[in-house]
């Protein structure tokens, strides 16, 4: 624990402007961000008598050994390198909400030729439109597969899209009508994507012109005697109603707006959001955090306010956002929303009316979410202490391990030798810490040796983190002996100064209390000696054995026994099978990458967007054997040289056997460049 008073900034030194604040530990990591309207007033709350500061605040200063700031010219400067240095640095004690799962979207890739409707995850793409988040996949695709009835918009991938323009005629839902069949040519590549527009503008909630618009030809069909086309469309518009209908209006002014509540207790937050369009709930998640920092509930909306907007631009920024209190500065925010909209954005705490009421409903969704989370945390929490107690009693450890890294090997009969580490903290994987090796001190298959380099690989790069920020004191660290190892920076008393450090988390900078290896003794052994050979005595090793589920120590002739009940032996478990898996996957990621490599890898100076040019140009490997240089040399990028060496690799390379289906004895004609390009 360091004494916040021997990094105070000296009187006067700290500017009376806005700004963003960090505050970083011995190891030079950004363990805090803040952002002050006066970074001097702001500074100095934090150094006063430590026993007058919230608890958690204590231990953040007290954890801290520096701290830095930055000067900007407004408040909303100061509230966007805010939320990006957060997103960067990732420290450890600020508010970090976490979404309990991920939430699935309505997508129309209007980026493509002929759009696509689909359930979309993950981060948002450029030229894509999204409708949600929807709290489950099923509740898009009922709703998509009424629509279709009226927007028959394509619903299905590339390569099927593709494979029916070589048929030349459609799939089963272009029979049955739900897709107006762009593969085939029925529609124009114009009339598909109005089709799609007219699909988004409906799940905007411009929904009353539509159906109003579809009654009239309705009326007009039944008075011209049309009535197969009148009675479709009285169908096509049941549909649209059913659709509607999963989506009750609760706000009648048609309001585009989300509400945020929060439910808190002393030690963690929830947070819930409704997405309302059009006066419908079109949308809603939830968020759950740790209150690591003390945090009222105006700077929890300020912080969810930060994480739900920050990406977003335009329309993704609705017109009102309805919050349970107003942040600290609620004109700075508002200022920002309006920048990322494009327009003013309303800011408020709803007081009565249609919106109070739903404010209300939200709130309870709230409540419950952080009632359910407590009802599961408590019982994890629980065994997560229990099982690290019960490894460290075993194993004879001063503390609980609240970091443990694994590592196994992998390889294929001796080929593709990789190895996989996996870190674990406080009992829940880390993810963003997991790293993969090749093994390249040596060819062949030898398990041991391969442990002693990787674990040599992975603590060499831990040591010359200490000797680049400072920390190393004493003889110079080991030089690196293994290929890819990377060596020290320096192996002198000076260091790199502060400032050319940018606080991101480091690789292999935080070393683990215990080291845990996929094998029994020799794999520790070598493990063990690693370490010994670099002179680090303060990391435990164990290794775990798959034959009896055998936990094995150094220097030891038997193993310890964990009860099969054991939390402590669950636990080890999951992380070597963690690491098992990890190492797999990217062996086989390995392995079908040399097997795949294909003609076009043998031409000189024919890179990927090269190579996937060719294939998109000529639809397969197959018709590129059977192009001119002329015609090679029409795709973007190709010259003649490139052309001609292209055609000689071709011609020398022997066609590959076709493949057959081996259920039907169908052969499978090659139409597509994946497996040899």
């Amino acid at each position: 624990m360091a004494d916040p008073s021997s990094y105070r900034p000296r009187p006067g030194e700290i500017p009376d402007s806005p700004g963003v604040y960090k505050f970083r530990d011995d190891h030079r990591r950004v363990i805090y961000v803040g952002k002050a309207k006066s970074l001097r007033q702001r500074l100095a709350s934090y150094f006063q008598d430590v026993a007058n500061l919230h608890p958690r605040t204590a231990t953040m200063v007290t954890t801290a050994a520096s701290v830095e700031w930055t000067v900007v010219s407004t408040e909303v400067e100061a509230l966007q390198l805010e939320y990006s240095w957060i997103k960067e640095y990732d420290p450890r004690f600020n508010v970090k909400y976490r979404d309990d799962k991920s939430y699935p979207y309505l997508a129309v890739t209007m980026n493509e030729e002929f759009p696509r409707v689909q359930v979309m995850r993950g981060a948002k793409r450029k030229g894509v439109r999204y409708f949600g988040p929807y709290g489950h996949a099923w509740a898009i695709r009922e709703t998509v597969d009424l629509m279709l009835r009226v927007f028959p918009v394509r619903t299905c991938s590339a390569g099927v899209l593709r494979n029916h323009q070589q048929k030349g005629r459609p799939c089963l839902l272009g029979y049955i009508g739900k897709c107006s069949a762009p593969c085939v040519g029925r529609v124009t590549p114009e009339e598909h994507r109005e089709l799609a527009e007219e699909f988004c503008d409906f799940m905007a909630g411009r929904t009353g012109t539509y159906i109003r618009r579809l009654e009239q030809r309705m009326t007009e069909a039944a008075e011209e005697m049309e009535y197969e086309r009148a009675a479709r469309l009285r169908d096509d518009i049941g549909a649209l109603r059913r659709a509607l209908e999963k989506n009750a209006v609760v706000l009648t002014d048609a309001t585009d707006a989300d509400l945020i509540a929060v439910a808190e207790d002393e030690l963690e937050a929830a947070v819930q959001i409704f997405h309302v369009r059009g006066g419908r709930v079109r949308g809603q998640r939830g968020w759950v955090t740790d209150k690591v920092e003390a945090v009222d509930t105006a700077g929890l909306v300020e912080h969810a306010l930060q994480q739900l907007y920050g990406e977003e631009r335009g329309e993704s920024v609705p017109k009102e956002v309805l919050v349970p209190a107003l942040p600290e500065e609620p004109e700075t925010v508002g200022q920002w929303l309006g920048e990322r909209r494009g327009s003013q954005v309303s800011l408020r705490v709803p007081r009565r009316g249609d919106k109070k009421d739903l404010m209300e409903t939200v709130q309870r969704n709230a409540v419950q979410a952080l009632g359910l989370h407590k009802t599961k945390r408590a019982s994890d929490l629980t065994t997560r202490s229990r099982a690290l107690e019960e490894i460290a009693e075993a194993l004879g450890l001063d503390s609980a391990p609240l970091r443990i890294e694994c590592f196994d090997i992998s390889h294929l009969q001796g080929e593709d030798v990789v190895a996989s580490m996996v870190v674990f903290e406080d009992g829940l994987p880390r993810k963003s810490e997991y790293r993969r090796f090749q093994i390249k001190g040596f060819e062949g298959q030898d398990d041991v040796r391969s442990m002693h380099e990787v674990i040599g690989r992975r603590f060499r790069r831990y040591l010359a983190e200490k000797d680049r920020t400072g920390e190393w004191i004493g003889a110079d660290p080991p030089a690196p002996d293994a290929p890819g190892a990377s060596a020290a920076p320096g192996h002198t008393a000076e260091t790199t100064p502060p400032e050319a450090d940018d606080g991101r988390p480091r690789r292999f900078a935080y070393p683990p209390q215990l080291v845990v290896v996929d094998g029994g003794r020799p794999q520790v052994a070598a493990a063990r000696r690693a370490l010994d050979e670099l002179g680090i005595d303060d990391v435990a090793v164990c290794g775990l054995a798959k034959r009896l589920e055998e936990v094995w120590l150094p220097d030891e002739d038997d193993p310890v026994i964990l009860p099969r009940s054991s939390e402590g032996l669950y636990l080890l478990q999951r992380v070597r099978d963690t690491a098992h898996d990890f190492a797999i996957r990217y062996q086989r990621s390995k392995r079908t990458k040399r097997i795949r490599i294909g003609p076009l890898d043998a031409v000189p100076g024919l890179g990927e967007t090269r190579k996937q040019a060719l294939i998109k140009h000529f639809g397969s490997v197959k018709r590129l054997r059977q192009a001119t240089i002329e015609q090679i040399c029409e795709v973007p990028g190709m010259g003649r040289k490139t052309a001609e060496a292209l055609v000689t690799a071709l011609a020398q390379a022997a066609p590959a056997a076709p493949a057959v289906n081996t259920a039907t004895g169908e052969i499978i004609e090659e139409n597509d460049g994946g497996s040899t390009a």
